[in-house]
């Protein structure tokens, strides 16, 4: 649907120019993970604008551009203020710089073409036919980038794998025509989510600890005795992850899918449950909304072993969650809201005190 900055004028979607930093965006109804995607595109003397892809729509983030990357569209020689090499025409918007040598821009008022490929965290930007760009996303280097520049306080920026592409109004009329896409596979892999040896991939929230011993990842209350979380640095969607997990005092945890961290340590999303015997482990619980989704059999309760090492398996797929501990299925749940979801995977701390939990051979495929 077209929004009121937009409208339609002789097969081309246009910004009227009315739009801010803060407005005057449209976005697709549909989403889109893999693809290539094509577009001509014609600015006004000066304009500024962008396409922008993996765009999360949810009411914690207020504007596109801090979930969903931007391949930048500026009329530079005519833009009435100086600009940083981070903010010029073809730049993967703050983060990544193209090869100016292989540049061919049309003048202000004419054509242009840009396409942008998205292959399973390869990154290619072109332009006018070029190549002017190619990265990867996800990796050491990515990651340092986006936590050392403009989106250091946008955790969520460039981590999901799917979204809604978004065509920016910022203040300046332009012109879209030809937007074409080409939908690519998703392939599968397989990670290793903890190493043995240290936290690297993981990002902690709250005050309660989480450490390495003896090729182990322990979680254990802190004097605050809070909720604390330990999140993956990357998204998983769909995917099939087995953990094994020990109890020791209380035991009461969690594993976190699709999920992410609210700067209060407040998390949203969906956790099978990791507790003490009679409370449910398994089971799929929906914090900060319905509650219990399903909880296990109580006949089921007696599978886990308390004091002793567990294997869980959850497979995550579309809007289907399958849980298993030591062999034998949990529960499986469809749900909708769930299938809608993206996010981190997350181990918890439950508040309260007196928790320990060890964990090891953290092991995750994409599906």
């Amino acid at each position: 649907t077209l929004t009121q900055p937009w409208h339609v004028v002789d097969g081309c979607i246009q910004a009227k120019g009315d739009g801010s930093d803060a407005s005057g965006y449209i976005v697709t109804d549909k989403q889109y993970e893999n693809f290539e995607l094509s577009w001509d595109w014609k600015l006004s003397k000066g304009g500024n604008s962008g396409m922008l892809y993996h765009v999360v729509e949810r009411p914690q983030f207020a504007v596109p551009y801090v979930t969903g990357p931007e391949y930048q569209l500026i009329d530079e020689p005519n833009f009435p203020e100086p600009l940083e090499e981070w903010q010029k025409l073809g730049v993967d918007y703050a983060m990544h710089l193209p090869d100016k040598s292989k540049m061919k821009v049309n003048p202000q008022g004419e054509w242009n073409n840009s396409k942008i490929v998205f292959d399973n965290g390869h990154v290619e930007h072109w332009l006018n036919g070029q190549k002017i760009l190619e990265f990867e996303a996800w990796t050491d280097d990515w990651h340092e980038k986006k936590n050392s520049g403009k989106w250091a306080n946008a955790p969520e920026y460039g981590l999901a794998k799917k979204g809604v592409l978004c065509l920016q109004d910022h203040g300046y009329p332009a012109s879209f025509r030809n937007i074409k896409i080409k939908e690519l596979p998703r392939k599968s892999k397989e990670v290793n989510l903890f190493n043995g040896v240290d936290l690297k991939g993981w990002e902690a929230y709250g005050t309660e600890l989480w450490y390495v011993k003896d090729g182990l990842l322990i979680c254990e209350s802190g004097p605050d005795k809070k909720y604390g979380y330990l999140a993956t640095r990357d998204y998983y969607d769909d995917f099939d992850l087995t953990v094994e997990f020990k109890q020791e005092a209380d035991g009461n945890s969690g594993v976190f899918i699709r999920s992410f961290i609210e700067e209060d340590v407040k998390v949203n999303g969906w956790q099978v449950e990791v507790a003490p015997k009679g409370h449910d482990t398994g089971g799929i619980y929906e914090s900060y909304g319905r509650g219990w989704l399903i909880q296990i059999p109580d006949e089921k309760e007696t599978i886990l072993k308390e004091g002793d090492w567990n294997t869980m398996r959850i497979k995550v797929q579309g809007d289907n969650v399958q849980t298993w501990l030591n062999g034998e299925e949990m529960v499986n749940i469809n749900d909708e809201k769930i299938g809608a979801g993206q996010g981190r995977i997350a181990l918890q701390i439950h508040d309260g005190g007196g928790i320990k939990v060890l964990w090891r051979n953290l092991k995750l495929k994409t599906l």
